[in-house]
C-alpha cells in the first residue's frame, strides 16, 4: 500500500527491529532500564536541556508537561489549531483541571503577539491564572519563524508565563530551517519530541526540560499510566530513529514539494499549501468519497476531504507519489 494519510503509519525497518531485539532492558519504573536512560540522555543532549523523560505517546508527553507547568484552576494559552487543544481529547481540562485559552492561529501557524498579550488574565480571583504559553512547531507542516518564536517567548516571560513546545515534528522544523534541534528548542522551558512520526519509530516521545520540571512530569507520567517496565525495547527504536533518521527528513520535504507541483497540474485540484512533509489540497466535494474509494482499490490510502492533507514519509518514494498523482488523473479523465 501507498499510505499518504500521515507520517505515523511507517513500519520499523529491519535495522530498527534488530536494534530493538538487541536492546538491553531493565525496569523503567524503577529507573534502571539502560536503553531508556540512554534515549532520555541523548534526546536531552540534542535539545541542550538538563533532562528527558520517555513517554509512550506524544499526547501523554504534552499532557504531563502541561500538568507540570500548571496547577488546578490554572490556564494555558494555545492555538485553535494546536494538537494539544484540538486533537488530544481535552486532556488538559478533563484530567489536569487546566483551562485552555485558545487563540485563532494566523495563516503561518503563529499566534499573533497582540492576541497573546490580550489573553493573559490579570491577577484577580475572578479569572483563571494564566501560567503557560504553548506553541507547536511544525504546525500544519509550517515552520514557525525563529524571530517570531523569540518574540513570543519573551512576551510570555515578561508576563510571568512559562513556555512549552509541542515539537512532535520539531526535527522536521529543524531540518527545513537548517537549525539544530538545540537552537529550535532553546527558547522553551519544555519540549515534547516525537519519534513515531517522520522518524519512523513504532511509538514514543521524549519530554525535555529542566531537571526540576522533568522530576515533576515524572510523577504525572505515573498518574497518567505512562510508567512502563522493560520499555528499552521501544526506546531502542527511538534511539535508532534519532541517530539515523533525522537528516533524511529532507527527502520527505522534497517529495512533498514534488507532490504539490504534480497536483497543481490537475485542473480539478487546488493546492492550498505545502510545507515540510505536508501538502493540503482542495477537491470537489462530490468527488471526495468516490475518489478515496478509487484510490484504495488501487492500493493507495488517503483521507479525502474537501480540504485534504497528504503526508510524505520514509515509506513513500518519489515513484509512489507519481503513482498516486497518475491515479488521481485517471479518476478525473476516465
Amino acid at each position: 500500500m501507498i499510505d499518504l494519510r500521515s507520517d505515523t503509519v511507517t513500519r520499523p525497518t529491519p535495522a530498527m527491529l534488530a536494534s530493538m531485539t538487541a536492546a538491553q532492558t531493565g525496569d523503567d519504573v524503577w529507573g534502571d532500564d539502560p536503553t531508556v536512560l540512554r534515549l532520555q540522555a541523548a534526546t536531552a543532549e540534542r535539545a541542550d536541556k538538563e533532562a528527558g523523560l520517555f513517554f509512550p505517546s506524544g499526547t501523554q508527553s504534552n499532557l504531563a508537561a502541561l500538568m507540570a507547568h500548571c496547577g488546578r484552576g490554572d490556564e494555558y494559552i494555545v492555538g485553535q489549531l494546536a494538537h494539544t487543544y484540538r486533537y488530544e481529547g481535552g486532556g488538559a481540562a478533563v484530567l489536569g483541571s487546566i483551562q485552555p485559552q485558545p487563540i485563532e492561529n494566523a495563516p503561518d501557524g503563529s499566534l499573533p503577539l497582540a492576541k497573546i498579550g490580550a489573553a493573559i488574565k490579570p491577577i484577580d480571583d475572578h479569572f483563571a491564572r494564566t501560567r503557560l504559553l504553548a506553541l507547536e512547531n511544525t504546525i500544519g507542516g509550517k515552520v514557525l519563524p525563529a524571530g517570531y518564536v523569540t518574540d513570543a517567548v519573551q512576551l510570555a516571560r515578561s508576563r510571568g508565563l512559562t513556555t512549552h513546545l509541542d515539537g512532535a515534528r520539531a526535527c522536521n522544523a529543524a531540518v527545513a530551517s537548517a537549525q539544530s534541534i538545540a537552537a529550535l528548542c532553546a527558547p522553551f522551558d519544555s519540549i515534547s519530541i516525537c519519534f513515531s512520526k517522520g522518524l519512523g519509530a513504532p511509538v514514543g516521545s521524549v519530554l525535555v526540560g529542566s531537571k526540576a520540571l522533568i522530576d515533576n512530569a515524572h510523577r504525572w507520567r505515573k498518574v497518567l499510566g505512562g510508567g512502563m517496565r522493560q520499555s528499552g525495547l521501544l526506546a531502542a527504536a527511538c534511539l535508532y530513529a534519532l541517530e539515523h533518521n533525522v537528516a533524511r527528513l529532507a527527502e520527505d520535504h522534497a517529495n512533498a514539494a514534488h507532490l504539490a507541483e504534480r497536483l497543481e497540474q490537475i485542473e480539478q485540484v487546488k493546492v492550498q499549501s505545502h510545507a515540510t512533509n505536508m501538502v493540503f489540497a482542495e477537491f470537489p466535494q462530490e468527488h471526495c468519497a468516490p475518489l478515496e474509494a478509487w484510490l484504495k482499490e488501487r492500493g493507495i490510502l488517503t483521507q479525502m476531504l474537501y480540504a485534504s492533507r497528504f503526508v510524505t514519509h520514509m515509506d513513500v518514494t518519489r515513484a509512489d507519489i507519481d503513482t498516486f498523482v497518475a491515479s488521481v488523473q485517471q479518476y478525473f479523465t476516465r
